[in-house]
């Protein structure tokens, strides 16, 4: 049964940007934006939608929460890996 279940399982597909986005905010604790633009040294825009994209699938949480996040409020606003998604999105990037 459990094989069954695994199979009807989505695979989640990450973009390249995004692979770069969730290695740079890593599996333990809440990154902030302006960190994160740091790290991947993408632009703000770029950050802003790949983030978007990841928050609307449910894969990352901001802190303080909010379904959106703007370019101009993305260096105030934390991100971290939801929880429930950290073993699936570890999968992806192994599959890259």
């Amino acid at each position: 049964m459990e094989a069954a279940k695994k199979n009807r399982m989505r695979q989640i597909k990450l973009t390249g940007r995004e692979v770069s986005i969730v290695r740079t905010i890593g599996f333990a604790e809440a990154m902030s934006g302006a960190e994160i633009l740091e790290h991947t040294r993408m632009e703000a825009e770029d950050v802003t939608d790949s983030l978007n994209g990841m928050m609307s699938a449910g894969f990352i949480e901001s802190v303080p929460y909010c379904e959106e996040v703007d370019t101009a409020d993305l260096t105030n606003t934390a991100f971290e890996i939801n929880p429930a998604y950290a073993s699936e999105l570890r999968s992806a990037m192994l599959r890259r």
